[in-house]
């Protein structure tokens, strides 16, 4: 991590992140979701349904809000449902409009025009050992796909898995949104209080900040979930117990001359429809509902009222990476602004973190907005990975690049003359095609990412890579350049 003022560093720190533990990523630690039953069948799971006799796809008409059909030969966006999972055996089918399928009773038709899913969006999903699925009501009758290429709850009696009116092919499209909500939901709360108590307990532990405080780490990130404010009983799905352990990290800084920033990953409704922000199918909602807005800005108060006198806070991030696609500037910079308030309502030197949208946004939106007058921090998250701009770069291509347009960026920032800079997150690792390079990936068995990307040095302006052998959520990872 680095902070950046113009005119010389005004506080510096290198530090890691916990990504992991107090926010389920399951990319992290894939583990914590062996034991679902159905864990190909999570919350925003996308699926499919062909029916076999006709071989045509379940189709919500205009994406949702109209009739259901299964009449496309290819499928698209309209034929892509995603899962709400009530129980291993009973879903919720959500349309890419966001509404969900419904049918209220035996012979009626199947539509897709209800906001908010009851017993009538309710669907028991039956599996055979292939990919063949029936679908049936509460009720117990089955849906069929008719002549007339209508989805209809009249299946006579009990179907069989040959090739008939009430079966139909499910693939799965994606499965890839492993999060506290999933985990939570796939599991149920007893088990799930069981998985997580022992993940949280044994991820991260005071061990963890002596290894650091030996290796001149000052300071820990700590991502937390919005439900933390309403722990140890917070809103279904999710699984109290997250306060103990921030508690307990606080302790242990405190115990080996570190200081922590605490993290708002995930706020209701989800700020960017990523597992890490905890979605339930990879909606972004959280800018939708002012409710949610709310939510947040009251955890935010909990936060700082909690931490603000601890000697061991160093900053509170407001939120991290809303998405530039769905969460709009002005939003986002009322929240900002309220949020600065209330943690200077506790605190007149705690760190306020503000960070930047991800995807197309412009590093200079917010440096260029008055939301704070005393330590403000906007946080840049640099992922070469994701851009295919890195793509057909060469390794030193890649190097250079961090050492001349990185540079350039953050000096441009610095001589903005507004907020302080912070490397909060950044990968290195990108999607080689081309040039020559070498990356060695050792299992160190620990949970922490470092995520220090380089200083630059106020006085002279020069910048340098730091040289890390540390730990990259559980991978050690070293570039070798031939």
């Amino acid at each position: 991590m680095a902070l950046f003022k113009s005119g010389g560093i005004d506080w510096e720190s290198e530090g890691c992140e916990f990504g992991g533990w107090l926010v389920v990523e399951g990319w992290i630690k894939p583990s914590l979701f062996d034991g679902i039953p159905n864990g190909d069948m999570l919350d925003g799971t996308q699926v499919q349904f062909r029916s076999v006799t006709l071989n045509k796809y379940v189709s919500a008409e205009f994406g949702g809000g109209a009739n259901v059909s299964v009449d496309r030969d290819v499928p698209s966006l309209w034929e892509t449902f995603r899962l709400w999972r009530v129980s291993a055996t009973q879903f919720q089918l959500r349309t890419v409009g966001g509404q969900f399928l419904s049918c209220h009773a035996q012979r009626d038709t199947v539509t897709a025009t209800e906001i908010s899913p009851s017993t009538s969006e309710t669907f028991n999903i039956e599996r055979d050992n292939s990919n063949r699925v029936h679908i049936r009501l509460l009720s117990g009758t089955y849906l069929q796909a008719t002549a007339s290429n209508q989805l209809t709850a009249d299946y006579p009696g009990k179907p069989d898995w040959g090739d008939n009116t009430a079966t139909f092919e499910m693939t799965i499209v994606a499965n890839n949104i492993h999060g506290d909500y999933q985990l939570a939901n796939g599991y149920g709360h007893d088990k799930a209080k069981e998985i997580l108590s022992k993940h949280r307990s044994s991820f991260i532990t005071e061990e963890d900040f002596i290894f650091l405080s030996k290796h001149e780490i000052n300071t820990v990130r700590i991502p937390v979930g919005w439900w933390i404010a309403m722990d140890p009983n917070p809103p279904a799905p999710f699984i109290g117990g997250t306060l103990d352990a921030l508690d307990n990290a606080f302790s242990w800084a405190l115990n080996h001359g570190l200081r922590c920033i605490i993290d708002l990953h995930a706020a209701p409704g989800s700020q960017n429809g990523m597992e890490h922000s905890a979605s339930r199918d990879g909606s972004t909602d959280w800018p939708t509902s002012q409710q949610y807005i709310s939510q947040s800005l009251d955890a935010i108060d909990f936060l700082a009222s909690r931490y603000a006198k601890n000697p061991a806070l160093l900053g509170i991030e407001l939120l991290n990476e809303p998405s530039a696609a769905d969460v709009p500037l002005d939003l986002l910079i009322s929240f900002y602004s309220k949020g600065y308030q209330i943690v200077r309502n506790y605190s007149s030197s705690a760190y306020v973190i503000i960070c930047q949208r991800i995807g197309k946004a412009d590093p200079m939106e917010l440096v260029q907005e008055n939301i704070g007058a005393a330590n403000l921090v906007v946080d840049l998250h640099y992922y070469n990975l994701f851009d295919s701009f890195f793509f057909n770069l060469s390794s030193l291509d890649n190097i250079q690049f961090i050492y001349k347009s990185r540079q350039n960026q953050l000096e441009s920032l610095n001589r903005a003359n507004g907020p302080l800079i912070f490397i909060g997150e950044w990968v290195n690792e990108w999607n080689m095609t081309s040039g020559h390079s070498r990356i060695i990936k050792t299992l160190e068995g620990r949970s922490s990412m470092f995520i220090m990307l380089l200083h630059l040095d106020g006085h002279t302006g020069q910048s340098r890579m730091i040289e890390s052998t540390g730990i990259l959520n559980g991978i050690s990872s070293t570039i070798t350049c031939n």
